[in-house]
Order: structure tokens, then C-alpha cells, then sequence
């Protein structure tokens, strides 16, 4: 019995962090599509294009082959491939997106 009221906490603690780590969405990853009209800046993206740098909490209009989609990087800071967010058939290679932390992330709040 005095082994059983430790286990038991455990078992629970361990309940709840693995509930936690299932509410995370890709929204809480990578952002959420927006409108073009929100967007901050504008990228071309063309041939020349190896990479995408942008700053967390950045709205981004994108431009590739004709198309155009506009994204929130509100998510977390990190990279990923760009065709995981883009609608289909408006990119045609892979390109990673650097999401580097905005001030507010770097303060001492």
C-alpha cells in the first residue's frame, strides 16, 4: 500500500503531460493561412530563391508560379518546408522557412 499512492501520482502526472502534448495542432507549430491583405511584406519567390527567412508573428504574402498565398507565422520558432503550409501546386521544389524569434521572444520580460 505505500508503494500504490506514489505509483498512482505518477501514472496521473504522466496522464496529463501526455494530454498536453496532444493538444498541440500544427496551427500551434507552424501559424495559420491569412489574408493577403494583412500581410507586412511580400515574397517573390523564383528560381533564385534557396531558403525564406521570416520572424515569428510575421504575416508574409508569398508569390510563386503565378499564385499567391499569405501566411501568419504565429506558431513556433523554427523551420520547415514551405509546401507543408503552401496550397497545392504553387511551389514546385521544396524550401525551407526559417522562423527566427521576434523581439518580444528575446526580451527578459
Amino acid at each position: 500500500m505505500r508503494l500504490f499512492v506514489p505509483a498512482v501520482a505518477a501514472l496521473t502526472l504522466s496522464a496529463a503531460s501526455f494530454a498536453a502534448i496532444a493538444t498541440v495542432t500544427e496551427a500551434d507549430m507552424f501559424g495559420k493561412p491569412a489574408q493577403a491583405s494583412a500581410a507586412q511584406r511580400t515574397i517573390s519567390i523564383d528560381p533564385k530563391t534557396r531558403w525564406i527567412t521570416v520572424e515569428r508573428g510575421e504575416v508574409v504574402k508569398f508569390v510563386a508560379n503565378g499564385q499567391e498565398f499569405a501566411w501568419s507565422f504565429d506558431g513556433m520558432s523554427s523551420s520547415f518546408d514551405l509546401d507543408r503550409i503552401a496550397p497545392s501546386g504553387t511551389l514546385d521544389r521544396h524550401l525551407k522557412v526559417y522562423v527566427w524569434p521576434n523581439a518580444e521572444d528575446l526580451s527578459d520580460k
